[in-house]
């Protein structure tokens, strides 16, 4: 004998509802007794115990003291059918139940309904049959879809069935389908075929994917001082261009990220022509200038202050004009930076410029940078190039004079970013590289050529197949590693913003900021030439109550090593422990650091992920 289960929607309906109405009307484990009518007790396993104590509808009566006996068999009888159906949903089709009413008194009460339930054998999942429909059974280019789409299948045969599951499996497709060309993909019809015999569910499904759409003109509103050419040039959605929902959501981010618009919503009209679907941008523009007053303190630096004004569109120029004050205990800064709007490639012409003074172990460094270049930023690669003139007055306590060096050079700069979640990543690397050369200027002019490298790679220790508290828990690995060089003539002085230094809450922790550098005649670390840090971390997510929670355990070891000669390179290495914290601006990162070489605890935090 066979069922034909298609219950998907009516048990989940039931069940919701049911959990629902006790929500509202149930008396938990500690109700007062006193008002009780009778009890239930349920004999079975411990996952089926708590299926049935969620959802049984006759634990919701308990509270009715006038309820006769014939009223309490009748829901008795319910309770057996209510059983066999929350049981169906969990896999079991072939249960043996037993219902029985005890009366006799026990700590006051008369009656106890008792409900004794052997599950049986859960049903397995057998052949699958994925079925499509629409343009996608036509479209040759839409074969490897299909097979990606059968391949992702989550419910594959051996598994055990429930209900959750093939709910599941058949959501994962639709959504899988709709993301790419076909946004009004559904299911067109579905059936579990259960043979309670045979324990066996025989699985189809047939996915519709509608006509396939390509992006139409845009359509947008809200717009009072932007053009349209600057939310385009943002969004970066051709027309003509396939639909894929991922462009989609990137553009609504680049717009809601890009500091123009206080809320951005991109859609696709799909009631039109699939040709040429129009694509709905609604926006709510920012105000044209802000203040932000800053307040924080670092292990680096101490307390710190900032002061930042934005104004998103100079008059004439149309320039965004990005000011910032910032004061801490070892660096006092003012600056600004000019940005362009992104052309039709979504290069902006950028410069800037900056004075900064930074005290550090009896060194006081009084610097100027000045920038001028172009940028590309986007999801996973920022590319810039520029020109640029550094001049750095660097005096100690043993200097009569301060000495002044300045150079012009010419960088490129390029990041590549492979993340699988911002700024919570648990997969993938990032890779980061600096290059420029240029010539001294003074009564001294040489050449010089510098590079900096960085990567970060993140290892997931758990298993992709199951995301159980138990997996999660592995965590994730993190390696991290930075190099730099400098290559000039020895005895030329260059600027020490163009030169190296390390240590701190971002590269070599059990070491204050900068901490680590050339060692000079007077016992001074100053800049270097060349600069290597690293570590290694893992980081595991912290449960409670089998739920991964927003907080995290790390333990690391760092190292790092600055010189003016790569054979000089004696790298100092700190271990700790420390915990991090999901925050929602970021992650928070509280560490407890031990120097080696110091031999010195310090306590280090950072707020934020930057790469």
């Amino acid at each position: 004998m066979k069922w034909r289960c298609c219950f998907a929607a009516l048990l989940l309906g039931y069940s919701v509802s049911l959990f629902a109405q006790q929500k509202a009307e149930s008396t938990g484990p500690n109700a007062d007794q006193a008002h009780v009518a009778f009890d239930v007790q349920i004999d079975a396993p411990a996952l089926i115990r708590d299926l049935l104590n969620t959802h049984l509808e006759i634990i919701r009566y308990r509270e009715l003291t006038d309820l006769s006996d014939n009223e309490l068999t009748r829901l008795m009888q319910v309770a057996k059918a209510d059983s066999r159906n929350l049981l169906a949903t969990a896999g079991y089709f072939t249960p043996d139940i037993q219902v029985e009413l005890d009366t006799s008194p026990v700590g006051g009460r008369r009656r106890t309904v008792k409900l004794s339930v052997d599950p049986g054998e859960p049903a397995a999942v057998g052949d699958v049959e994925l079925q499509f429909t629409g343009a996608i059974a036509q479209d040759p280019d839409g074969r490897l879809m299909r097979e990606q789409i059968q391949n992702d299948w989550s419910l594959r045969s051996g598994m055990r069935f429930t209900q959750d599951r093939w709910d599941g499996a058949k959501l994962q497709a639709v959504q899988q389908l709709s993301r790419e060309r076909f946004p009004t993909a559904q299911i067109e019809a579905s059936l579990a075929d259960i043979d309670p015999l045979a324990h066996s569910a025989s699985l189809r499904v047939t996915l519709n994917s509608g006509p396939a759409y390509h992006l139409g003109a845009l359509q947008i509103t809200g717009l009072e001082r932007y053009d349209t050419d600057l939310v385009t040039r943002l969004m970066r959605l051709p027309v003509g261009a396939d639909y894929d929902q991922g462009d989609m959501v990137a553009a609504q981010q680049r717009l809601a990220s890009s500091g123009y618009f206080d809320a951005a919503y991109v859609s696709l009209d799909t009631t039109g022509d699939p040709e040429r679907a129009p694509v709905l941008v609604q926006l709510r523009e920012g105000k044209l200038k802000k203040v932000v007053l800053g307040v924080g303190v670092s292990t680096d630096s101490g307390p710190r202050l900032s002061v930042e004004h934005t104004n998103h569109k100079l008059p004439w120029l149309g320039w965004r004009a990005l000011s910032k004050l910032s004061l801490d205990n070892k660096t006092r800064s003012i600056g600004t930076e000019l940005t362009a709007p992104p052309d039709a490639d979504n290069w902006r012409w950028i410069t800037s410029a900056q004075v900064q003074r930074q005290k550090s172990d009896g060194v006081d460094v009084s610097s100027q940078r000045w920038r001028g270049g172009r940028r590309q930023d986007s999801e996973s690669m920022d590319r810039s190039y520029y020109l640029g003139y550094d001049r750095a007055d660097t005096a100690s306590s043993t200097d009569a004079q301060p000495v002044v060096a300045q150079s012009l050079s010419v960088n490129y700069a390029v990041t590549l970013r492979r993340f699988d979640d911002v700024p919570f990543p648990s997969n993938g690397w990032g890779l980061g590289l600096e290059v420029g050369g240029g010539t001294t200027l003074g009564a001294q002019q040489d050449i010089f050529t510098r590079v900096l490298a960085r990567g970060r790679y993140y290892v997931s220790l758990a298993s992709h197949a199951d995301g159980s508290a138990a997996q999660l828990r592995a965590g994730r690995v993190v390696l991290r590693a930075e190099g730099g060089a400098v290559w000039a003539k020895d005895g030329v002085s260059l600027p020490s913003t163009q030169l190296f230094m390390t240590g701190g809450d971002t590269t070599v922790r059990g070491y204050s900021y900068r901490e680590l550098g050339v060692i000079g005649a007077d016992g001074l670390a100053v800049p270097g030439r060349y600069m290597v840090n690293g570590g290694v971390e893992w980081q595991r997510p912290l449960v409670f109550g089998g739920q991964v929670s927003a907080w995290e355990s790390a333990v690391f070891v760092d190292a790092g090593a600055v010189a003016d000669d790569p054979g000089r390179l004696k790298t100092k290495a700190g271990v700790g422990a420390g915990v991090r914290w999901k925050s929602p601006i970021g992650p928070l990162q509280i560490d407890l650091a031990y120097g080696v070489d110091t031999q010195r605890l310090r306590l280090h935090m950072n707020v934020g992920f930057n790469f």
